[in-house]
């Protein structure tokens, strides 16, 4: 238990809503189109988190293919894969924000996809009420792992580190947090393992959302 905490900040992808069969469709379906290397759901799954502009680099280092034709691909087909039941909450996630609500905790969403799809996701999957704010990864110069996200709504908030957890699946969302000098809490049900984000230096790692709830 800790009275100190007054926002938490979550990732989307894997933490909030399991997107992660809408996402590796995706990415499969470009590297088909345009030709790519071979890459297993495996791999694939290692990049989610990174922004889309990252993932050519990362998964295709001897391709030299450029970021905006991936990622301007990406979305194009993304747009046909993600309909209206492609994506849920994960359990105890909505529960969970509520109660995190009649706590008086903010809640803040930073997420390495585009602010607009987001905001979609926030709509659809009926948390508009419970977060305070939404940042994509366009709304900073520097997305995770730098602080970028984080520092942003530390400010806008007027908050100090301290009084912040970072609550994440991959070890993008954990380096972020630690670099942004928050608390740390990763999520085992996501895309990244719990010795990933042990070995990232998470503070804690739960098997259930709703478990946050003990630390706050």
């Amino acid at each position: 238990m800790d009275n100190n905490t007054r926002i938490v900040v979550f990732d989307f992808d894997g933490t909030l809503g399991d997107t992660k069969k809408v996402i590796l469709n995706t990415m499969q379906a470009v590297i088909k189109e345009l030709d790519l290397p071979p890459r297993t759901n495996e791999q694939c799954q290692a990049m989610i988190g990174l922004p889309l502009s990252a993932v050519p680099e990362a998964l295709f280092p001897e391709v030299g293919i450029p970021a905006e034709k991936y990622a301007s691909t990406y979305r194009r087909l993304f747009a046909g894969y993600n309909d209206d039941d492609a994506v849920k909450l994960f359990p105890h996630v909505k529960e969970t924000l509520e109660e995190l609500r009649g706590k008086r905790i903010m809640m803040a969403i930073a997420s390495s996809r585009s602010h607009s799809t987001l905001s979609e996701y926030i709509e659809k999957l009926g948390l508009k009420d419970t977060i305070s704010y939404v940042l994509g990864a366009e709304n900073v110069k520097r997305p995770k792992p730098a602080s970028d996200p984080v520092d942003k709504v530390l400010m806008i908030f007027s908050l100090r580190p301290e009084t912040c957890i970072v609550v994440g699946d991959t070890v993008y969302d954990i380096q972020m947090g630690k670099n942004a000098g928050c608390r740390t809490i990763g999520v085992s049900y996501g895309n990244g393992t719990r010795q990933q984000l042990e070995e990232a230096g998470a503070d804690y790692v739960i098997d259930d959302i709703q478990d946050l709830l003990k630390f706050i």
